[in-house]
């Protein structure tokens, strides 16, 4: 694994610094702090600060007419991707210590649920296999937040530790009540809606401003036809996706 030192003014200057360098995600590494900054005393024994950056993964790159480098590979889950059910017997290392984790920070969150374990298969984009575990009882709907966004965040702090424990990348997605599942679907056939009216219409069709695992569902779901094209507009927040009919 590759491992840097950085320093910078502030510790999201460093890691901002570091990732260039490294040329990866945010999910791509481990991050140690340390030395946080110090203005000292009228100037004198000022220092900046330090982190460490240890290269665990480095995300797949996109085909550049599909993708923006904001949109890294296995964020969320993959599109094409069907589920296979497995036995507590046929768990693999990064299902065992994810689930490990997902129980201790459900348990310190006072929720309680049941989490079964998937496998990913059939990746269209040839991705690894990823382990899903899906969380399901009374009250889960609350992992879910607005748009999905309190599930990502517990899936990036799930796979953060595993990969700290592992010291690898863990190949590890979290889901509640199906719903990534369930959203993934509903997104690669409104991409095939769209296409078709943008091809009937024979203009381009803008949709609404979407995370980035979410464009990516949809510039995967199209990057296989011959009469449309997919590209991403905007910034931030406002970034969106257009299918425009060739």
């Amino acid at each position: 694994m590759e491992m840097i030192e950085v320093t910078g003014n502030s510790v999201e200057s460093a890691i901002s610094k570091g990732l260039a360098e490294l040329n990866a995600a945010p999910a791509d590494v481990m991050i140690e702090v340390l030395e946080e900054p110090n203005t000292g005393l009228f100037g004198f024994g000022a220092r900046e600060a330090r982190v460490r950056m240890v290269l665990i993964g480095r995300r797949k790159t996109a085909e550049p007419e599909i993708a923006s480098v904001d949109e890294s590979p296995g964020e969320d889950f993959p599109s094409e991707a069907t589920l296979k059910t497995v036995s507590e017997e046929e768990l693999g290392e990064d299902a065992i210590v994810g689930k490990q984790v997902l129980e201790e920070l459900l348990d310190k969150m006072g929720v309680s649920g049941r989490i079964s374990v998937h496998l990913t298969d059939d990746d269209a984009d040839g991705e690894d296999p990823h382990w899903m575990l899906n969380v399901t009882g009374e009250g889960i709907n609350r992992l879910i937040g607005r748009r999905g966004e309190t599930l990502s965040s517990l899936q990036y702090i799930v796979r953060l530790i595993c990969s700290r424990r592992l010291q690898r990348r863990a190949n590890i997605i979290v889901d509640a009540a199906g719903y990534k599942a369930g959203r993934s679907k509903r997104l690669r056939g409104l991409a095939n809606r769209m296409a078709k009216q943008a091809v009937q219409q024979g203009r381009t069709i803008t949709l609404e401003p979407m995370h980035p695992n979410e464009r990516r569902i949809i510039h995967l779901t199209l990057r296989g036809r011959q009469d449309v094209t997919t590209r991403s507009i905007g910034e931030g927040r406002t970034r969106k996706v257009t299918i425009v009919p060739k």
